[in-house]
């Protein structure tokens, strides 16, 4: 039987793979938060950043898009003098360009919304080194500023941490990071868009080493993620 022409893409692309099966309809979104401290409710939310995930014609995660803000400390907010010296955050800095945290939520998690629907993902799931830290101060700032339609997960995460540990004997992000072949800047570290970036990739290292362990020959691996050089 001869198949009409213009059916032909469509065929293609229903065997593309997709992300929402990947995940059981989650969307895996990478978050780093960078504070005044750490009590959620009680410290600044300084800087956050978040990484978006696709998947390629493959079935490989890659970074999608990359967001970020600098955040201005809520009225009342408490700020550790340690903490701002651990992450280099210069609060009187003119470049800062900070926001205020419902512009900040709403600069992260509207494009996440729009992106759940593009993909028919149900929600949002956090991605982060020892995620339950920015999970807790999301969902604080979301709480405080009254924002309605939150797309991540109330609870569930997925932690690099643990997958660094499992995939290369290693739990602290540089080293984790450095163990999967790829470049990290120590002193581009502990900003949130950094942070962000690099666990992402860490992340789509891992799942997609996994993917060539499960379905692939080993002799393909450097052709499917690419040598560690």
């Amino acid at each position: 039987m001869r198949i009409p022409v213009f059916s032909l893409p469509l065929m293609l692309e229903s065997n593309m793979p997709r992300i929402v099966d990947r995940f059981r309809g989650f969307l895996p979104v990478v978050v780093d938060i960078e504070s005044g401290g750490f009590n959620a409710k009680t410290d600044a939310l300084l800087e956050i950043a978040a990484c978006i995930l696709c998947m390629d014609d493959f079935g490989r995660l890659k970074i999608a898009e990359t967001l970020s803000a600098h955040v201005e400390p809520f009225p009342g907010s408490r700020i550790e003098p340690s903490s701002l010296e651990f992450t280099g955050i210069d609060l009187d800095d003119p470049d800062r360009e900070a926001i205020s945290e419902r512009e900040a939520i709403q600069k992260i998690c509207l494009p996440v919304r729009q992106e759940l629907r593009a993909t028919e993902c149900q929600r949002a799931i956090l991605v982060g080194h020892n995620p339950a830290f920015d999970l807790s101060f999301l969902a604080a700032a979301v709480a405080r500023v009254n924002y309605k339609r939150n797309p991540f997960h109330p609870f569930s995460s997925f932690d690099t941490a643990t997958l660094g540990g499992l995939a290369f004997g290693q739990t602290v992000l540089a080293r984790a990071v450095q163990a999967a072949g790829i470049d990290w800047d120590e002193s581009e570290a502990h900003s949130a868009e950094y942070d962000t970036i690099k666990t992402a990739e860490l992340f789509c290292n891992i799942v997609n080493r996994w993917k060539l362990l499960t379905e692939s020959p080993d002799e393909d691996a450097e052709d499917f993620y690419g040598s560690p050089d």
